[in-house]
């Protein structure tokens, strides 16, 4: 990234925290862990496209500057202004989410141990898309298992951002001006010999005893 391009992402992404925390008071509740600049994994629920800005804009700068959200390849390369606000403002981590880019030559998840290697934190959707349905969380994918069992000492930190599905509504481009919050929980690790289905439930299990309680209902 040239100079004048860094300086301009700088200051997007100052725009974009700014915007949020005006239009919505978004405001992060630390309730599992304190808010130290450690390297983890967040992982959090999915319902907007709203979701990622807001839990990035609720965080400390100094924590804000090293995470970076896990994000799909085929949405922010779409066109030129998604491919600078993506790439460059929120250093997103891309993964190619085609079938037919999953090979023995190309590990979408290579991508992702890299960046945890480079010593970044990282934030995750683990139900892998938008949840449109009237359940709290659809079905976690692999990754995230896969992730704690490479990286064992990093933290998993379940996430959980509310009220965002009313301020922005499907369809919608402009935020309404709504409280939101967005819920830090205690760290979670991969047990000694857990399973892929038994690790991936505790983990939703853990999300979801975030949510307000007419979530969970």
């Amino acid at each position: 990234m040239t100079l004048p391009r860094k300086f301009a992402a700088k200051i997007v992404g100052q725009a974009i925290a700014l915007f949020a925390r005006f239009i919505t008071a978004v405001r992060a509740d630390w309730q599992g862990i304190e808010p130290v600049n450690k390297q983890r994994v967040y992982f959090a629920n999915h319902v907007s496209n709203a979701d990622m800005p807001m839990i990035w804009s609720c965080m400390p700068p100094n924590i804000r500057r090293n995470v970076r959200p896990v994000a799909a390849a085929d949405y922010w390369l779409k066109n030129k202004l998604r491919a600078f606000v993506g790439p460059e403002v929120f250093n997103c981590v891309l993964v190619d989410r085609r079938p037919e880019a999953r090979d023995e030559n190309h590990d979408p998840m290579q991508n992702i141990l890299d960046a945890l290697d480079a010593g970044s934190s990282l934030l995750i959707f683990p139900e892998g898309h938008r949840n449109m349905t009237e359940d709290p969380l659809l079905p976690f994918k692999a990754g995230l298992f896969n992730m704690g069992l490479a990286r064992p000492d990093v933290d998993l930190v379940p996430t959980w951002i509310a009220n965002v599905t009313e301020i922005m509504p499907k369809g919608e481009v402009i935020p309404l001006p709504l409280i939101c919050t967005v819920t830090f929980g205690a760290p979670l690790h991969v047990g000694d010999g857990e399973s892929k289905d038994a690790f991936l439930q505790r983990a939703s299990d853990a999300l979801v005893g975030l949510a307000p309680k007419d979530v969970r209902l």
